[in-house]
């Protein structure tokens, strides 16, 4: 059983699973079957796998002949992983922060790789943003996430989010499956949920500024429950009349909220409110 293999490993190593780093490993062997459907490795994939702690899913990944660059930033870990994979020769250890990798270092081309991994929540936004606007575009993107954080992530109007927008722009998000929160060790105290990100091959980069964009949405959503034409004057510095003419000529209602609105029409917002910018 995964469940007391890792507890022994664990106990081997004399380490505990650390809060700081925000470890909680996974200890369900469907689950892990579960993640390993979605990314469908095969042996001509590059794969980053980000934090593989104990390398559990580094073995499953690795028996698909594909070439794994596992980054894991506690360095405790480093040399039970080296040890533990030692006979995969197709898995590269990398002993770094995933915020602060430098993933143009592997030459790695857009669209011939996939990003994997068992997350720590509190990063997740922070590493999305990172991985969707910074590296090359990936095939797809399977990560492990809190719960709530990936129903944010897929909702569609009238439950849009700043997080949702900024995901969805770049990528089509689904959520594969939801994990309780028993299937961890230790036990975190919400459910998490497996979910895969596809990038977008055109996106709306092709039809607008993507600076423009954000600067745009973020000020819609600036202030919750505040309609339209107040958060855009504020934060575009535009005058509340500017913005009611506007947004009437392209026929979206000033007093509608942010999170009532789609990606085509934040793009529409953004090109007839920000065109001589």
């Amino acid at each position: 059983m995964i469940t007391s293999e890792i507890k022994k490993e664990l106990s081997s190593l004399g380490i505990s699973p650390k809060k700081s780093l925000g470890q909680n490993f996974l200890i369900r062997e469907a689950i892990y079957e579960k993640i390993i459907s979605a990314v469908e490795p095969a042996s001509e994939d590059n794969i980053i796998e980000i934090g593989p702690g104990l390398g559990t899913l580094t073995q499953y990944l690795a028996k698909s002949g594909a070439k794994i660059i596992a980054v894991e930033k506690d360095r405790d870990l480093i040399g039970h992983l080296t040890s533990k994979l030692i006979k995969s020769k197709n898995v590269t250890i990398i002993e770094g922060d995933i915020l602060k990798f430098k993933v143009e270092d592997l030459n790695l081309e857009p669209t011939k790789y996939k990003v994997v991994g068992n997350i720590p929540y509190y990063i997740t936004s922070h590493l999305l943003r990172r991985i969707l606007e910074k590296w090359p575009k990936p095939k797809s993107i399977t990560l492990l996430v809190q719960k709530e954080v990936a129903k944010r992530i897929v909702a569609k109007p009238p439950n849009m989010s700043m997080l949702g927008v900024s995901v969805q722009y770049y990528s089509s998000p689904k959520i594969i499956s939801y994990v309780s929160k028993s299937n961890f060790l230790p036990q975190p105290k919400v459910d998490s949920a497996i979910i895969k990100l596809e990038p977008r091959v055109n996106n709306q980069e092709s039809r607008i500024n993507s600076e423009k964009f954000f600067k745009t949405a973020r000020a819609g959503f600036a202030e919750k429950r505040k309609q339209l034409i107040n958060n855009l004057s504020a934060g575009l510095k535009l005058s509340k009349k500017s913005v009611e003419e506007k947004l009437n000529l392209i026929d979206i209602d000033p007093k509608r909220r942010a999170e009532t609105l789609t990606i085509e029409e934040w793009s529409i917002i953004t090109k007839a409110l920000l065109s001589q910018d």
